[in-house]
């Protein structure tokens, strides 16, 4: 596959959901309240995303059973 698309570990500049110098300003300035609900939303979504079967071996890693 030709076309398949690689990440490039050795970037130098860190990976940022916000890119620019004034994303991060404003990022920065929205309260902690606000951030929080954002994680969880997202946490959210990948919990629900999540195959059973990936769900039911984090599940065994929480009670220790792995």
């Amino acid at each position: 596959m030709k076309n398949k698309k690689t990440f490039n570990i050795s970037r130098k500049e860190p990976f940022l959901y916000y890119r620019t110098k004034e994303d991060i300003e404003t990022y920065l300035e929205k309260p902690v309240k606000l951030k929080l609900q954002w994680l969880e939303a997202q946490m959210e979504f990948f919990h629900k995303a999540m195959p059973e079967k990936a769900k039911k071996i984090r599940d065994k890693l929480k009670e220790g059973l792995l």
